[in-house]
């Protein structure tokens, strides 16, 4: 089953798409709320190139690495990757109001969809805030 989540970001396309995928603003934003953080994060941002991000409880209660391989990259419009076995697809399309990032991913079979859901549109929304913030 796909999963969407979307999120207007009020920023150019340059600047969304940078904060995207620099590492940088990664480790700022990579995270669904304030209890968690992403203290690393690596991308070489091409096809066959490898990502990955480090996600954590602040409390170090629980923690877990993101990791895949990027299989389709057309700057600033289009992401695609694989991650374990499962694909996930960014879009960046600029539009009167805004970039509107729309990402597409498979679920997984351990957590229902709504929570799911809900994680990945916390985390884009968290992207928007730190875009849209300036941090």
């Amino acid at each position: 089953m796909k999963i969407h989540v979307e999120a207007t970001i009020k920023a150019p396309v340059a600047r969304v798409w940078d904060a995207y995928t620099n590492p940088a603003d990664v480790v700022k934003w990579n995270f669904a709320d304030d209890s968690w953080h992403c203290p690393s994060a690596s991308s070489d941002l091409r096809v066959g190139g490898r990502f990955s991000s480090r996600m954590e409880a602040k409390d170090g209660s629980f923690g877990f690495d993101f990791e895949g391989t990027y299989t389709k990259v057309e700057t600033p419009t289009l992401i695609e990757y694989a991650f374990g076995d499962r694909t996930a697809q960014v879009t960046f399309t600029e539009g009167p109001e805004g970039v509107t990032v729309g990402v597409d991913f498979e679920a997984e079979q351990e957590n229902d969809a709504e929570m799911q859901r809900g994680g990945w549109q916390a985390i884009l929304n968290n992207f928007k805030k730190h875009v849209e913030g300036g941090n």
